[in-house]
């Protein structure tokens, strides 16, 4: 009997189901028994990095999507932040791999944290412990599939003069939260951040990107956007369809003079906005819906053009 097999049947907690096991510091733990200390420095001083990463069901089973750059960029982060990682990237890659497989999912999100630990507290305790992780669970699309309600937020966008926005740090997600439940409280799906100097960043977890006049316009870096693996994933396949993408400034009248709009990111995977502060835009328009179909496609194995971005997840065999 593998994992899989005997594995109970986890408890859903709002729109996560438990799985059988997480990956910590170098084994397999069960769920529940994966902790931390409360007195964990990241805790208390978000110093963490993290990313999110899916696996997908194709024809030839489960299959990461971009596991390699996204293990680039947790590396990049963690470096970004002055947090040394314990593990090389080969490491985190088998661990991902034995994470997924001992689960048994056919399709999950992954989530890799790398976070200061328990021995020291103090804003400059860099003798606290790194301490690695890796979980996965069975985790619908963040934003529906129906159209998404967008609002912009009253709160600004963490500015890279403050904050290192590059790297995907826990801390700064405070910036997000905020804007989310600033939005949510207002009746919408979403937020838009815009920066300090009043240009369009991003969503609270994903990208933006604006159609206009058949073109792909999507915030640059340099306006606070995390550099987005979906995003560069949907750059890449909108050339295939000859639409082209273009990453520049845009301010909050370019959404609402918009052709189309959509949100895209790991959580996200690719959705349509339907409206923007109370404008209505509609259903999803020629382009958003193109770019879906070829996301899903790449994701679930269909496109043998971009075979090379899927890892696949090896059988699953009894956990250690």
């Amino acid at each position: 009997m593998n994992a899989a097999e005997s594995r109970p049947m986890g408890k859903r907690v709002g729109t996560v189901r438990e799985a059988a096991y997480i990956w910590m510091d170098g084994e397999l733990v069960p769920w529940g028994e994966a902790r931390v200390h409360v007195l964990t420095h990241a805790l208390h001083y978000g110093t963490a990095v993290f990313e999110g990463t899916r696996v997908f069901a194709t024809p030839d089973g489960p299959a990461v999507f971009r596991l390699e750059e996204h293990l680039a960029r947790l590396a990049r982060s963690a470096r970004m932040i002055g947090l040394a990682l314990p593990y090389t990237v080969d490491e985190l890659r088998a661990a991902t791999l034995e994470t997924v497989a001992a689960n048994g999912h056919a399709a999950c999100y992954i989530r890799h944290l790398v976070h200061r630990g328990y021995g020291e507290m103090g804003i400059a305790a860099r003798r606290c412990p790194a301490v690695v992780s890796v979980a996965t669970w069975e985790w619908p699309p963040l934003l529906g599939t129906s159209g998404v309600r967008l609002m912009t937020s009253s709160w600004r966008r963490n500015d890279h003069r403050v904050v290192p926005v590059a790297a995907k740090a826990t801390g700064p997600y405070l910036n997000s939260v905020l804007a989310k439940d600033e939005a949510m409280a207002a009746g919408y799906d979403e937020a838009v951040l815009l920066n300090a100097a009043g240009h369009v960043s991003e969503c609270t977890g994903a990208n933006l990107f604006v159609v206009r006049d058949g073109r792909l316009l999507t915030p640059p870096p340099g306006a606070g956007a995390l550099d987005g693996i979906t995003q560069d994933t949907l750059e890449r396949l909108a050339a295939g369809l000859g639409v082209p993408a273009v990453r520049q400034d845009l301010m909050r009248t370019d959404l609402y003079a918009a052709d189309e709009i959509l949100l895209c990111g790991t959580g996200a995977g690719v959705v349509h906005v339907s409206s923007v502060d109370g404008r209505e835009l509609g259903g999803p328009g020629p382009v958003t819906a193109k770019l879906a179909d070829a996301y899903d496609a790449v994701t679930h194995g269909r496109d043998d053009r971009h075979r090379h971005w899927l890892t696949p997840v090896p059988a699953s065999r009894p956990a250690a």
